[in-house]
């Protein structure tokens, strides 16, 4: 693909530069797949579009360098901040004051996961650093890719609605340690100060930015009305602001978004309409999101090793959501059935789990590529198929309103709508 890159730049120079040309493209044909594998197979469209940008990966795609840096890393940080920001609108905390038993879920398989990767990666020789680092990256789940799932399957129920809030939850955890923990990777040990000191400056940082952002949105609201284009552009700009300036204070621009999602559904609890108003922005920004993360991540190098350390982290994983759902299950409000098949909806990694890799590679140059080598394929391989899982986990809850049934390869284009 390189040598085609170089003969097709000698005679096109577009005013927007060849790279713009290149994801235009691709970006083109990830749609197209999309729309036709849900279709065709009943596949939410997130799979098609983590496989397009697999297979450029593979055939050398260079729009894409790791590390993520400038326009491609804010563009990734800005669609994880759009998508946390709408799922910690969904959570009202006086849920918890109801039920605490969801956070004890949250809590203990979000524990259960880190500590589970943590020991297996060091009973498979792996320095205790890295597995380290895996273990935060594998406690988060990705409300990105189940989000995109329940809107195709237009899923309702509470395995639906407990997915979304206990992936936003481990969401929250792990962008918290990391963060912190990424300024310290150097040190090998570290006292109960120095681990805390870098916790509460994420958190607090993160905090004034979210709730900045809160406040100016609950502003607006007094006066525009949720369903106006204008709230909706007002909202990503606001977004895109916070993402440009939390991290250069410290903090964490995705745990902002979140934190400012959750904070203005305290302030304004009436549903929110303007994600309608987002429309093919949001939905451009989220594709774009979905096929840079497994372009790059289909660049990671493959061997037997890697194969069997990835293997183990994904197994380990999704045993650890399904057991810490399943072990807290007691008073939750929920059949051991439904904890089941919430602790399945929770096996995505996508976006997210990306955006934690990249903070440790761009923090240590000797630790973040080996945390990389084991992370990247586990999340190309958990994108696509943490999807499909998600999705049949949701049939098999019985929550979707949109019966499996994809349309037979003979029916004409014209006979149906897709």
């Amino acid at each position: 693909m390189d040598e085609v890159m170089a003969i097709w730049a000698e005679w096109l120079k577009p005013s927007a530069g060849l790279p713009t040309v290149q994801w235009s493209l691709l970006l083109a044909l990830a749609a197209a797949t999309g729309h036709l594998l849900q279709r065709y197979s009943g596949l939410p469209k997130v799979v098609g579009y983590s496989i397009v940008g697999t297979l450029a990966g593979l055939a050398g795609f260079s729009g894409a360098a790791w590390p993520l840096q400038g326009v491609a890393l804010f563009l990734l940080e800005l669609g994880v901040a759009v998508v946390l920001f709408e799922s910690g609108g969904r959570i009202a905390l006086r849920w918890f004051r109801h039920n605490p038993m969801v956070l004890l879920q949250s809590l203990l398989e979000s524990v259960l996961t880190a500590v589970a990767v943590y020991y297996v990666l060091r009973w498979l020789d792996v320095r205790a650093s890295v597995a380290e680092g895996v273990a935060l990256i594998a406690m988060a789940a990705s409300p990105a890719v189940l989000s995109r799932v329940v809107m195709d399957t237009r899923a309702a129920g509470p395995v639906t609605e407990r997915a979304l809030v206990l992936s936003t939850l481990s969401t929250f955890y792990a962008l918290t340690l990391v963060a912190a923990r990424a300024g310290t990777l150097h040190r090998e040990e570290t006292n109960l100060l120095a681990t805390l000191y870098p916790v509460a400056v994420v958190l607090g940082v993160s905090f004034v930015v979210g709730a900045l952002l809160a406040l100016a949105l609950r502003t607006a609201l007094r006066f525009m009305s949720p369903a106006s284009e204008n709230t909706s552009i007002l909202l990503i700009t606001m977004i895109a602001a916070g993402t440009a300036l939390a991290a250069h204070f410290g903090g964490s621009a995705p745990l902002a978004a979140l934190i400012g999602g959750l904070l203005l559904k305290q302030l304004h609890p009436r549903p929110w309409a303007w994600t309608r108003q987002l429309g093919t922005a949001a939905s451009l920004l989220t594709m774009l999101m979905f096929v840079l993360v497994s372009v790059v991540a289909s660049k990671a190098d493959w061997n037997p090793g890697v194969v069997g350390l990835v293997a183990a982290v994904v197994f380990t994983r999704a045993a650890c959501k399904i057991a810490g759902v399943s072990l807290a299950n007691w008073g939750s409000g929920t059949t051991w059935r439904q904890a089941f098949w919430t602790g399945c909806a929770m096996s995505p990694m996508s976006s997210i789990s990306l955006l934690l890799v990249s903070q440790f590679v761009s923090s240590s140059m000797s630790l973040g590529p080996r945390i990389a080598s084991i992370a990247l394929p586990a999340i190309l391989m958990m994108e696509i198929l943490g999807a499909i899982i998600a999705t049949f986990a949701i049939y098999r809850a019985g929550e979707s309103a949109k019966p499996w049934e994809p349309l037979p390869a003979t029916l004409a284009p014209g006979d149906a709508r897709g």
